[in-house]
């Protein structure tokens, strides 16, 4: 069954060159001269867009548009008129037209618009597959030529953008070979941090990337500017692909300076990565300095509980005693409220840090809640799902609100997640941790492929709990699990979003610069 075309038009005898070039084309072309009797033929036939006149006597083209869309809002329409008027094309717009011709229209015109609207789809998703299969083999050769740092950031950022553009495509074959190499990118990605760790989080060593614990000097504390407000937008457990699908709705009301990436330290979990922002220390030197405060996994007590007074501590180390500054932390929607209401009063701060937990909720809620996990049950729904709350965030209202006041703003995260597929066994004591994606404890027996090791923590710039504690961090997609009733928690945590361990996705996060339009 071919394309079906209504076309209402009160000068139908003049257009009967383009309805057979149309027709020609295989497209089925059903005529009316008057809007009262196209729209009685829709109510009771099926078609896929409708042609409109704008000026027709009797019922006009808007007033037909108007009954249209009330009938089904959701059927194209096309707006052809004679009439260039500003204001019809916008009534025209504000009506949810699909398109706009001026006539006279020539037949190519027509289908042009045709095939934007009925086989966009499909030539939108031939287009990507075919692209994707020349960039195939530059991503295999850059990710087999030994990449530094800055060129993981590269492949990392290529991955996402085909990532989010195979989502056009219907071809399950591509989707697979994607997948593929996207796992093997990150194997190697593990094989790179394996290998430069140690090295990067070593005091004094200047040729670290950019991490958690010197994010703020690297990226926060060169935006400060006396007399104009800088915001900083840290949105727990933000990966890059999720920044990429709400970027959009920031677009709207700032104009973007820089779109950088920073590394998230190890364990890539909020209460190590977190604290290390806010305190420019890594966790080891958190500990020493405050004793009370830190808190090691084992340990009661909140563990993100000091941020506020680890970032004045930073300020007052680095002679910054005179910034003013606010800190927000936002973990329900009736302090989201508070923050649309009051957002305004924060405007004669040098600084303002607002943390917005939801994305973390929605990973942890999504392991535990069953119709979670059926809502956002891959990449894809979780970027929707992460989209969806971002545009009807009391977040987005309230930065809305102060868009226009001349502010900067850094838009950041403390780590990301990774879809977990592959369980392996771990063996522990009593006082080994509960992370699935990460363990630290005495005596720790497990599947060296699967895990990245360090038998002295300090090496890596973390606490060291008891005289012979060791840490374990999960490679790729793999998620750790106890003997004890293996089989029921490899099932129940199998593709839930987790973080904590060494991968792409948790550890190459966002760190975006804007100002006010």
């Amino acid at each position: 069954m071919g394309t079906k075309i209504l076309w209402v038009d009160d000068e139908m005898d003049s257009l009967q060159s383009q309805i057979m070039f149309l027709q020609n084309k295989g497209y089925e072309v059903e005529t009316f001269s008057n809007g009262y009797d196209g729209f009685e033929y829709l109510k009771s036939n099926h078609v896929d867009v409708i042609l409109l006149d704008e000026s027709m006597p009797g019922m006009t083209g808007l007033e037909t548009l108007s009954q249209i869309k009330e009938y089904n809002v959701y059927i194209p329409v096309v707006m052809v008129t004679k009439n260039e008027a500003e204001n019809i094309m916008e009534e025209a717009i504000g009506s949810q037209i699909t398109d706009y011709l001026i006539k006279p229209v020539n037949p190519n015109q027509i289908l042009l618009s045709l095939k934007k609207i009925i086989d966009a789809k499909t030539l939108v998703s031939e287009k990507t597959t075919q692209n994707y299969q020349q960039e195939f083999r530059n991503l295999f050769m850059a990710l087999n030529s030994n990449p530094d740092y800055d060129e993981w950031c590269n492949l990392y950022k290529k991955l996402v953008y085909w990532e989010l553009e195979m989502q056009k495509s219907d071809s399950p074959e591509m989707l697979e070979i994607f997948s593929a190499q996207k796992e093997e990118a990150n194997n190697e990605f593990c094989k790179f941090v394996e290998k430069n760790y140690a090295k990067w989080v070593k005091p004094g060593n200047a040729n670290a990337p950019v991490m958690s614990h010197t994010l703020m000097e690297k990226h926060v504390f060169p935006t400060l500017e006396k007399g104009k407000s800088t915001f900083l937008i840290l949105i727990d457990n933000l990966r890059w692909d999720q920044w990429k699908s709400i970027q959009p709705k920031f677009a709207e009301n700032f104009r973007l300076t820089e779109e950088d990436m920073f590394c998230a330290i190890l364990p890539t979990s909020t209460q190590y990565s977190r604290n290390a922002i806010f305190s420019g220390m890594l966790p080891m030197d958190i500990e020493k300095r405050f004793p009370v405060e830190w808190k090691n996994d084992d340990e009661e007590g909140g563990k993100n509980l000091y941020e506020e007074q680890f970032f004045e501590d930073l300020l007052h180390r680095k002679g910054m005693k005179d910034i003013k500054f606010s800190y927000t932390k936002i973990t329900n929607h009736y302090h989201g409220d508070l923050l649309v209401n009051n957002i305004q009063d924060l405007l004669h701060n040098d600084l303002n840090i607002i943390v917005y937990n939801f994305v973390d909720m929605l990973s942890h809620a999504r392991t535990e809640m069953e119709v979670l996990k059926e809502l956002a049950n891959d990449e894809v729904s979780y970027r929707s799902l992460t989209n969806s709350w971002f545009e009807h965030s009391p977040l987005l209202q309230a930065l809305k609100k102060v868009a226009d006041k001349g502010i900067k703003m850094v838009v950041t995260t403390d780590h990301g997640s990774v879809q977990v597929k592959s369980p392996s066994k771990v063996i522990g004591d009593k006082q080994t941790t509960a992370n699935i994606r990460y363990k630290h404890g005495k005596n720790l027996n497990f599947d060296g492929k699967a895990v990245l090791s360090f038998r002295e923590p300090n090496d890596i710039g973390l606490p060291k709990p008891n005289f012979n504690s060791s840490f374990i961090f999960s490679k790729n997609d793999v998620y750790l699990c106890y003997p004890n009733n293996y089989n029921h928690y490899a099932n129940y945590f199998k593709n839930t979003f987790q973080h904590g361990g060494v991968s792409l996705e948790e550890m190459l996060i966002p760190v975006i610069k804007m100002e006010s339009k």
